[in-house]
């Protein structure tokens, strides 16, 4: 850093063969330096030579992530993109405004900013000076409008998940409506704090509720009091534990392995609950596949709706290597 500092930034990258940062910056004393080439040119003070820039990766796999662990400061040298929970957000405010663009300077846009900036989805060492400023979310109602059906221009080259929550929006605007108020008393309260941090699921882009509220419905049915509550009334009333939607008994296919186990599912998604108490009739015992394909994609299905996805599966599972056969032998039958 020293000798960064001596040559400036053009000087140095320049002795050293490398381009300027695209991702990670590493921040010290006020001071911005591009991580890949300090963590590059640093090697050669431990291991006698420069690496080339070829040799290493500046992402956060590699050289940020080297520098993170060693202690350093690390920034993102761009904001991250947005996520369904921020765009429902942004898209909750663009219909608000009768699919019309904000500007910067709007106050409704500076409140959002400042929301946005409280969500506990992008680690610190992703946001920059500029993350979801005022000027960003206003960028981002524009990417949303001119994506409207209304709109008579070019759209602009925003996220993929602009059109699918604006979509959204126009299919079910209560709904989200809904959701977009209960991601912001979520925030407001701070309900999202204690969520344990988990990685990005390709489940999380489709997801009705956006991640926090997803995240949030799945602590509360992870919930081992409320758990066993309701696996206690299941055998008291002499009922297996068996799957709701498609009958799989964990104890009759793993034996000792399996008794006692099956996941909880709340039947109704967070934003339609809101956060009251959870009542066992809320619940449903359901095998972990069976809750993979609940949460897989909006809307919903209940367990009994899933049940009769499967049974209708089953009947023509069952029809169709039947009529196969039948088609076979009479085919054999003429040769």
């Amino acid at each position: 850093m020293a000798e960064y500092d001596d040559l400036g930034r053009e000087g140095f990258l320049s002795k050293y063969g490398y381009k300027p940062a695209t991702g990670y910056l590493l921040v010290h004393e006020k001071k911005t330096y591009d991580s890949k080439a300090i963590a590059g040119v640093a090697h050669k003070f431990d291991q006698g030579r420069v690496l080339r820039p070829e040799e290493l990766s500046g992402g956060r796999s590699h050289a940020a992530r080297w520098l993170a662990r060693l202690g350093f400061v690390i920034r993102a040298s761009r904001s991250p993109d947005w996520t369904r929970d921020e765009i429902i957000l942004a898209c909750d405010l663009a219909m608000a405004n009768g699919w019309k663009r904000l500007e910067f300077d709007d106050p409704r846009v500076i409140e959002l900013s400042a929301l946005l900036q409280t969500m506990p989805i992008h680690p610190e060492e992703l946001r920059n000076e500029l993350f979801r400023n005022p000027n960003g979310v206003a960028r981002k109602t524009v990417d949303i409008t001119c994506q409207h059906p209304d709109y008579p221009g070019k759209p602009t080259n925003g996220n993929v998940l602009d059109a699918e929550v604006l979509n959204d929006f126009l299919a079910r605007p209560a709904e989200m409506a809904g959701v977009a108020q209960r991601i912001r008393h979520g925030l407001s309260a701070g309900v999202f704090q204690d969520l344990p941090p988990r990685a990005e699921e390709e489940d999380d882009y489709s997801a009705p509720e956006g991640r926090l509220l997803l995240g949030r419905h799945r602590s509360r049915e992870r919930n081992k009091g409320l758990r066993k509550k309701k696996i206690d009334t299941v055998l008291r009333q002499g009922r297996q534990l068996a799957c709701e939607a498609c009958g799989f008994d964990f104890e009759r296919v793993y034996g000792d392995r399996g008794s006692g186990y099956i996941e909880c599912h709340h039947v109704v998604p967070l934003h339609e609950a809101g956060e009251g108490r959870t009542k066992l009739s809320d619940l449903a015992l359901i095998c972990a596949n069976c809750h993979r394909m609940i949460h897989r994609r909006a809307p919903w299905p209940t367990p009994d709706e899933l049940r009769s996805l499967v049974e209708s599966r089953q009947t023509t599972e069952a029809y169709v290597p039947a009529q196969v056969n039948a088609d076979s032998a009479s085919s054999a039958l003429r040769q």
